[in-house]
């Protein structure tokens, strides 16, 4: 057994070698286009690049033709409310033009994308105008309620979890051992009920808040690992996303909150009654602020910082190309993007559970019950 899994991993990796060295030989002939079409080369074109593809867009850039330069991927829909109302229509129509020059109009109005937001012209426009700081001066952004790549995310993972979740109540009720996929499930959720609510919440408690942790848990394990996929997710890296996250379990333990945990927060007891209002107010700020805060800057910061790491890595291909050649910069790329990718599936998992655990916590928190004997 030990023979054919080994035999099956050097195939794989054999395939990967030559798939990639085989892309190493055309970037003798062409590099990697940006979204106009021109080659991105030089250390700060592959920088704007990678920020570039960190961010939301209105579509899917799967890959771009080293010989044409055409962009091969497929289009979102897009939901803007204008002056003229709603407007919709497929991302497709930008052309993959994010620089103001591609003009769409819809029913009277005139729309283009600038830095992945979308603008409505002013009357009478029939081209953007730009200042000094490439800001447009003759038009405005609009209301966005486009299905982004980030949005497609959410949706797929929600959908993923609500099969996940509907296949392991099926298996509970045909018998106390679930069997297929949902065995696999099974350890997870009795983690994060063992592991994390427990102990932080309480054996009292813990049951009310665990469809939230497991809803929190599994959301982000899962956004995190598509992440890793060609499709270029990078749902959890949009600080939107985790700010949300935060704000839902900032209103969760601040209206969980027992007696003891306001009473103890606005009115600390044991202390001089002087210092009591200053110590309410810093309690305040902490747990309004400071705590959902750190909940959504640690998850964006890591997700993003993995991110930018391994499209660094792959784009040693193109920057010691002339060093070392598109053979040996190639494969120095892929050896230690393959070292990261592992790594950072590690990081899905271990992001999901910290986001997890410290809500938890911050929940265990509000929610405990003092002893006054």
């Amino acid at each position: 057994m030990l023979v054919k899994q080994t035999t099956k991993f050097i195939a794989i990796l054999v395939l990967l070698m030559t798939s990639v060295s085989s892309f190493a030989n055309t970037q003798e002939h062409g590099n990697q286009h940006d979204e106009q079409g021109n080659k991105v080369d030089s250390p700060e074109e592959i920088k704007d690049y990678i920020a570039h593809h960190l961010k939301d867009s209105h579509d899917f850039h799967l890959y771009t033709n080293n010989e044409t330069g055409k962009h091969v991927g497929f289009p979102l829909p897009v939901i803007v409310w204008t002056s003229e109302g709603l407007k919709t229509f497929m991302s497709s129509e930008f052309h993959h033009d994010d620089n103001g020059q591609v003009i769409v109009e819809k029913g009277g109005v005139k729309l283009t994308k600038i830095h992945s937001k979308i603008y409505e012209l002013e009357a009478g426009a029939e081209a953007v105008a730009f200042d000094d700081h490439h800001h447009a001066e003759n038009a405005h952004k609009v209301l966005d309620f486009s299905i982004t790549k980030s949005v497609f995310g959410m949706l797929l993972t929600g959908v993923l979890m609500l099969l996940m979740f509907v296949s392991l109540a099926r298996a509970y009720k045909k018998g106390p051992i679930p069997t297929g996929v949902s065995r696999a499930l099974e350890p997870l959720v009795i983690y994060v009920r063992d592991e994390i609510a427990r102990p932080n919440i309480g054996e009292k408690k813990y049951r009310k808040f665990m469809s939230f942790l497991l809803t929190v848990f599994f959301f982000i394990w899962i956004l995190n690992l598509l992440g890793l996929t060609p499709f270029g997710f990078n749902v959890t890296g949009q600080i939107a996303v985790t700010a949300c996250l935060a704000i839902f379990t900032l209103v969760i333990y601040m209206f969980s909150g027992s007696k003891d945990f306001w009473a103890h927060t606005l009115w600390m007891p044991g202390v001089p009654v002087i210092l009591r209002p200053i110590l309410a107010v810093i309690e305040l700020v902490g747990f309004i602020l400071i705590k959902p805060f750190s909940l959504l800057v640690r998850l964006f910061a890591n997700i993003t910082a993995g991110h930018f790491v391994v499209m660094s890595l792959i784009a040693l291909m193109i920057t010691m190309k002339q060093a070392f050649g598109p053979v040996a910069s190639t494969g120095m790329s892929l050896v230690l993007s393959l070292f990261i990718m592992v790594i950072e599936i590690l990081v899905a998992f271990l992001q999901a559970f910290i986001f997890t655990m410290l809500s938890s916590l911050f929940i265990g928190m509000a929610v405990e019950e003092h002893d006054h004997h």
